[in-house]
């Protein structure tokens, strides 16, 4: 089921920027019991990815008037919410007048996930697409998602669930579709997006609760060596919501304490969905 600027139809203007060079931002968000969750976070990364990008957001009523129409008899499905900066003519160069941009927003069937990735954790690899630094586009979620593409395509065999992105320099990153998190004994280590990477909406939340469970938390780079030196390892995004790594190349790990309770927390608090 799509909406486009408020009408249930699948027509989009072949003149849109989003179409033509990406000229946009988007969010997924977890429906639980017909409700979007972390609706606030969103809707505060999706105006901040307006900002970096130079158009306007619509206002956060408008979208949740139209969330909670395709969000409506939803026990649990997905909302991707996508804004591009609307039509334009043939060029690079943004239009002069900041209209409002083009609104799209789909309800999706709930991904089948095996439950037993959040339990017994997933087995990942390194992916050898690298992602490139750019500080003005970091952190947020925009439409340009080519070498996450490029890096999903490394692999086809259902026995791996994730790949790990490095950037240009060699630092660990991120996922192809999720944040990671590193634990040494009490400290739980996660890397820094300052140049590259998506500022996850469950990473901010896990950045907030973990110093309740008494760990020290760093946002710094992070080496492969250190991942496998880890104690452990997880993965987290709004869909997943936790994910133990159990395997990482030829190195194992156990599904670890420090994902389970912060995962038990995060279900408890309506972060994710249980």
């Amino acid at each position: 089921m799509f909406l486009i600027n408020g009408q249930f139809n699948e027509i989009l203007s072949i003149q849109d920027r989003g179409l033509h060079y990406g000229d946009g931002v988007f969010e997924t968000i977890a429906i639980q019991d017909e409700r979007p969750l972390c609706w606030d976070k969103h809707i505060s990364r999706l105006n901040l990815g307006c900002r970096c990008l130079g158009f306007n957001c619509p206002a956060e009523e408008l979208l949740q008037y139209e969330a909670n129409q395709l969000c409506a008899n939803t026990q649990r499905g997905v909302l991707k919410i996508i804004l591009t900066r609307g039509q334009g003519g043939r060029g690079y160069k943004p239009p002069e007048s900041r209209g409002m941009p083009t609104r799209i927003l789909a309800n999706y069937p709930w991904p089948d996930f095996p439950e037993a990735n959040a339990i017994h954790g997933v087995k990942i690899k390194i992916c050898n697409t690298r992602l490139g630094r750019n500080s003005q586009l970091a952190g947020i979620k925009h439409l340009n998602r080519l070498e996450q593409v490029l890096a999903r395509s490394e692999w086809d065999t259902e026995d791996i669930a994730e790949g790990l992105m490095l950037d240009t320099e060699g630092n660990v990153i991120e996922g192809t579709m999720s944040n990671l998190f590193i634990a040494h004994g009490d400290k739980l280590l996660t890397p820094d997006l300052t140049y590259c990477g998506i500022a996850g909406i469950i990473r901010q939340s896990i950045l907030a609760l973990a110093p309740e469970f008494g760990m020290q938390i760093g946002v710094m780079p992070i080496t492969q060596n250190e991942l496998y030196a880890a104690d452990e390892i997880f993965l987290c995004n709004s869909v997943i919501g936790i994910w133990p790594v159990r395997q990482l190349v030829d190195h194992y790990y156990e599904p670890g304490l420090w994902a389970a309770r912060i995962r038990g927390q995060l279900i408890k608090q309506g972060v994710i969905a249980a």
